[in-house]
């Protein structure tokens, strides 16, 4: 991926966040909560620009379908391929229209059709265009019916299209589901952290044996307050990173990668849902903790 302004406009503003919050040493919480947003700005835009490369390959996949088509229908009329590309050069076909209108140019300058989709193919670097061109020109090389071999590309991509719909379709409520789940255990992690876990440090301070027996002789020598017990846990806590919040974090990037596999078929779709369960998880926790505390 290469840098954009977009990336280092957002590396700045997160690396300006991450400094300006070292001016709040002194209070824990908001100098974690500054920093985790400074990075999370840092890394928006490269998130950001993912979800468009998939939404660009969607499309690709789709534009190229009526593409195929196209040159099917105007090869079957008679007209070789090569002059068959340059008239399809006048449509609209989205986002794969520059590498369409490129693919007519070459041809025209007197560039082989078998060269011109290699570098069509390349340029585009998606799965689907790349096979269904690796059978045009193979088929255009060896003299073959390219007819039926375009004919045959295009019912390939249009079935491959179909079933990637009915699976993002089948897919939509497990995803769903997926972020439900992981929200209804930030919620339960916070429940813990802020009312359990004071509260059994708390009893830990008043004397229990492993048995659960209170040891009378701790509470003869000295008397502790369950509150006061709470409240210093509580305090000792509040200047360190919790870790319940790991937990969430290591607990949002693996969920959302499984997410991404299970509805694109790729890890690299799935960081997209990462760093959105990730900073969810992490602004939960964090204003909560603030809030919490103040």
């Amino acid at each position: 991926m290469k840098l954009k302004k977009m990336h280092m406009l957002g590396i700045i503003l997160g690396l300006i966040l991450v400094g300006l919050s070292f001016l709040f040493w002194g209070n824990f919480n908001l100098l974690l909560f500054l920093m985790g947003l400074g990075i999370g700005i840092g890394v928006l835009p490269f998130i950001i620009d993912i979800a468009f490369e998939s939404r660009r390959n969607t499309e690709i996949d789709e534009m190229f379908l009526e593409f195929s088509r196209n040159l099917a229908e105007s090869v079957k009329t008679g007209t070789p391929v090569s002059k068959s590309i340059i008239n399809l050069a006048s449509r609209s076909y989205g986002a794969l229209s520059p590498y369409v209108a490129k693919l007519a140019n070459q041809i025209s300058i007197g560039i082989p059709v078998n060269k011109s989709l290699e570098t069509f193919a390349y340029e585009i670097d998606n799965p689907v265009v790349t096979r269904a061109v690796t059978l045009i020109r193979e088929a255009e090389k060896a003299g073959g019916d390219i007819e039926n071999i375009l004919e045959s590309s295009a019912q390939s991509i249009a079935e491959i299209e179909k079933l990637r719909k009915e699976r993002t379709a089948a897919i939509s409520s497990i995803i769903a589901q997926g972020y439900i789940i992981f929200f209804i255990f930030i919620a339960i992690m916070l429940v813990m952290e802020f009312k359990i876990m004071p509260i059994t440090q708390g009893l830990g301070g008043l004397g229990l044996d492993l048995s659960g027996n209170i040891n009378a002789q701790n509470l003869n020598s000295q008397t502790v307050d369950l509150k006061a017990a709470a409240a210093k846990a509580s305090a000792e806590q509040n200047s360190t990173i919790s870790p319940f919040l790991v937990l969430l974090l290591v607990q949002g990037f693996f969920c959302g990668l499984i997410i991404g596999k299970i509805s694109t078929g790729n890890i690299r779709g799935g960081l997209r849902h990462s760093f959105v369960l990730m900073m969810s998880a992490f602004l939960i926790s964090t204003v909560s903790k603030l809030i919490w505390h103040y």
